[in-house]
């Protein structure tokens, strides 16, 4: 396929999938190029890009930096069939592409950021937000009514933008009675992100079951802080002697104990020699040189692996204050992974302008149960590293754990 040229982007960003699906359509293709928000927005990044905003696009003919551009001069390419042959259609897609932006994209963000932390949580807003979301999908409830797609009898770049704008609402808010209200648009995503070249670029989607919900910060409870006061030791019942007849009858029991019940599938993993609360007491004692020397004297690679954990909403991320707010609704919800996992998240960069990363270790070689069923997990891009690469990330790994990574504003570690 032909490249279009480079779009710059963090990892994940579900914006970049708009583009590349509608350049699959096209029959051309789009280079992407993850690049650091911290590092590499330089002076002459800012004057290609006077906004600072990413995806950004990069070619010898064009630079852009709105998704809804890059994506549209994808669909605008010779012997694109995306913008329709008249007039009328050329208006109606134009029209349901701001329809997209506007009525779908920033209603649903309203709705949604507030719960995952990255905006104040008022909940008249969020009320509001919903009930703008719900009147939206009323109306193109009706559209749909008798169309399969939005202009014509084909795919458009209509279609392209509404279903990428509708992807956070079915997978994050609109749980079954939900979807059951807009049978139309449910009918209508589902036949679009079906097809291959959204399955290529938005993988299976997986329709919300619990809804995303509000969850305020934890507050510290003086009562469960404290210590408890140790209780006087009392002595030992001395056990009854077995009379000769009773001890035979318990010999003589064949009725099988139930084995001891699991709490989780990490549990039967093989033992290991390194001994996670260990680790947490000599991180929390002792300064980040010492106790990641002790680390990698006893990291067991067969029995834990390490992740490189980054954020795929960078680019929506306002103060640092609440993004850090953000990172504690994590570690929060992943109060089941507390004895299998240990990591360090931090925040850099500046209020209106930082990122969230950093690295986990987790017990076992994939992301548990206990992980990934946290609510906020979606939100997160997990990358493992192999054994092979420990030596290349040693450094980095360490700025993590020590809080020494350019640009430092604020963290947490969850142990």
């Amino acid at each position: 396929m032909r490249s279009l040229g480079v779009i710059k982007s963090y990892p994940n960003n579900p914006r970049v999938a708009k583009a590349l699906i509608t350049a699959a359509f096209t029959g051309t293709t789009f280079d992407v190029q993850h690049i650091n928000l911290q590092t590499e927005r330089d002076a002459e990044f800012y004057a290609k890009h006077p906004m600072g905003k990413v995806p950004v696009f990069e070619s010898p003919e064009v630079n852009l930096f709105e998704s809804s551009a890059i994506a549209y001069y994808a669909a605008s390419q010779e012997h694109s069939r995306l913008l329709g042959f008249t007039a009328v259609d050329k208006a109606l897609i134009i029209q349901y592409a701001l329809f997209a932006e506007n009525e779908i994209h920033g209603p649903a963000s309203e709705w949604l950021l507030p719960l995952r932390g990255l905006r104040p949580y008022l909940k008249p807003n969020v009320d509001a937000a919903q009930e703008k979301v719900k009147r939206t999908l009323g109306a193109l409830d009706k559209i749909l009514l008798t169309k399969t797609y939005l202009v014509g009898e084909e795919i458009t770049y209509a279609d392209i933008c509404v279903a990428c704008a509708l992807v956070p609402l079915f997978t994050l808010l609109l749980d079954k009675p939900l979807r059951d209200e807009y049978k139309n648009v449910t009918r209508y995503f589902r036949t679009l992100t079906g097809q291959k070249n959204f399955k290529t670029h938005l993988g299976d989607i997986a329709l919300c079951e619990t809804p995303l919900k509000y969850t305020p910060p934890a507050k510290k409870d003086a009562k469960k802080d404290a210590k408890p006061e140790k209780k006087e030791a009392k002595p030992e019942k001395k056990k009854a002697e077995k009379k000769p007849t009773e001890a035979a009858a318990d010999d003589d029991d064949d009725t099988p104990k139930p084995a001891p019940k699991v709490k989780s599938a990490l549990d039967l993993l093989p033992p290991s020699k390194f001994v996670m609360d260990e680790w947490k007491r000599m991180y929390s004692n002792n300064k980040t040189d010492v106790a990641m020397k002790w680390f990698w004297e006893h990291h067991d690679p067969q029995g834990y692996s390490l992740w490189r954990v980054d954020y795929k909403y960078n680019d929506e991320l306002t103060l640092v204050f609440m993004s850090c707010n953000l990172i504690g609704g994590f570690f929060a919800r992943l109060e089941r992974a507390r004895k299998y996992a240990f990591g360090s998240l931090i925040v850099c960069g500046k209020n209106n302008d930082n990122t969230i990363s950093g690295y986990f270790l987790i017990r076992g070689q994939t992301i548990p149960e206990e992980v990934y069923d946290a609510a906020d997990f979606e939100s997160y891009t997990f990358t493992k590293i192999e054994p092979s690469q420990y030596d290349q990330k040693k450094d980095e790994i360490y700025k993590y754990m020590a809080w020494e990574v350019e640009g430092f504003q604020d963290g947490k570690i969850f142990k």
